[in-house]
């Protein structure tokens, strides 16, 4: 079982990954708020600015103030 080092002690299942994408579209927004009010979102920035959002095959939306690069680095790495 292989796991992505999210930092701040986070952590996710490299299997369960579907996407890692920028914050930076209205409609990814939108996504992150839709998953917000159905409670399926997971805040993993530990208070400081989201960079990228971590989209999960059990439909949970992860935030992380890693950028996307980096954290596909750190699947490569493995």
């Amino acid at each position: 079982m292989e796991i992505i080092n999210l930092g701040y002690n986070n952590v996710v299942l490299k299997n369960r990954v579907v996407a890692i994408l920028g914050l930076n579209s209205s409609p990814l927004k939108r996504l992150v708020d839709l998953a917000r009010k159905e409670n399926k979102l997971i805040d993993a920035t530990s208070g400081r600015k989201t960079r990228s959002i971590i989209l999960t095959d059990t439909g949970f939306i992860i935030l992380s103030s890693l950028q996307p690069q980096r954290l596909a680095q750190r699947i490569r790495e493995k």
